[in-house]
């Protein structure tokens, strides 16, 4: 079997993008891969979040995981803070990354731009410079062979590639090289008012998204107001016809059927009849999460599985780390 690695930050709350690029496929996954699923509290840190948000929000992420069907029993997912290997190995790493290589970093150009344009207190942080090192540790350390993710983290994957393969050359095999999987539907959904853009829990407009506790008088309401264009032809079109597309893609993977039968669902249909289909189909997918999301919520199993699987990933993760600090020439009795 695989290793399989991936990590959602918690500040924000999850959205349907995140269910649908990754939850979703998690849970296929997670029958036939060894999974470490990583709540990554620290990379929530390179923009200092309120601590109350950081803290509950990490166990509503959680919570939302199990929720959406990842089982304790077949995959490993746990708070990243809860495996000091992962800020360990991130520094070693550091040391063998160049800066240059960190300065091309599409997310960190975006974030950086956004947090100088904005009028606050807050400013450019070394952790968000850096955090593509921290990263890159928290794929390594699992020996990770699929790395599941979105169009728009590509990036960072090749970049722990890139660290990987330099590791290799100077101290041997230490490292597996992971490999991105991109989903060919559903790698990145859009946002519901700016279909040229990513679906983000970071959009400061909330209707842009469906997040993943939204009600479903909310959802409907939503996707009724979701930005389309003036033709009123439906057809699965993501260079010109992006918000309808959008639209298509969500249902598609909501209700399991295929672009094509969806476009011939909708061949003599407007748009307002596509929304209404749409918000029923995400509200069919989310409800019975969210009925489930609230039974674990505040359950006693919530932490005590976090705190297992913790334990779980440290025996792996250390394995690792102690590998490549051998090959460093670091003093290990």
């Amino acid at each position: 079997m695989k290793n399989v690695f991936s990590g959602i930050q918690p500040t924000g709350g999850l959205t349907l993008g995140n269910y649908l690029g990754a939850l979703k496929r998690f849970v296929d996954m997670q029958d036939e891969s060894n999974c470490y699923f990583c709540i990554v509290d620290l990379h929530a840190l390179t923009v200092m979040p309120d601590p109350k948000e950081l803290y509950e929000g990490t166990l509503d992420a959680a919570a939302i995981f199990y929720a959406s069907g990842i089982n304790p029993n077949k995959s490993n997912l746990f708070i990243q803070s809860h495996v000091p290997e992962h800020s360990e190995l991130a520094w070693l790493l550091q040391c063998i990354s160049y800066f240059g290589e960190m300065s091309r970093m599409t997310q960190f150009k975006d974030k950086s731009q956004q947090i100088e344009s904005t009028k606050s207190n807050k400013s450019v942080t070394t952790g968000l410079f850096t955090y593509p090192t921290l990263m890159a540790a928290d794929i390594l350390l699992y020996d990770t062979n699929i790395v599941p993710v979105g169009e728009d983290q590509k990036q960072h994957v090749e970049l722990t590639r890139n660290i990987a393969q330099r590791a290799n050359q100077l101290l041997g095999d230490v490292f597996t090289v992971p490999k991105p999987v991109i989903p060919k539907i559903g790698g990145k959904i859009m946002s519901l008012r700016d279909p040229e853009s990513k679906m983000s829990k970071s959009d400061p407009i909330d209707a842009s998204r469906i997040n993943m506790l939204d009600d479903p008088n909310t959802i409907r309401k939503k996707i009724k107001r979701a930005v389309t264009d003036s033709d009123n032809h439906i057809k699965y079109d993501p260079e010109n016809k992006a918000g309808v597309s959008n639209l298509l893609t969500i249902e598609s993977l909501c209700s399991n059927k295929s672009i094509e039968e969806l476009e011939i669902k909708y061949r003599d249909k407007g748009y307002g009849f596509l929304k209404n289909e749409v918000a029923e189909a995400v509200v069919s997918v989310l409800e019975p999460i969210q009925n489930r999301y609230n039974e674990i919520r505040n359950s006693d199993s919530l932490k005590s599985d976090l705190a297992k699987a913790a334990k779980n990933a440290q025996i792996k993760a250390n394995e690792t780390l102690i590998r490549y600090q051998k090959a460093l020439g670091l003093v290990k009795f």
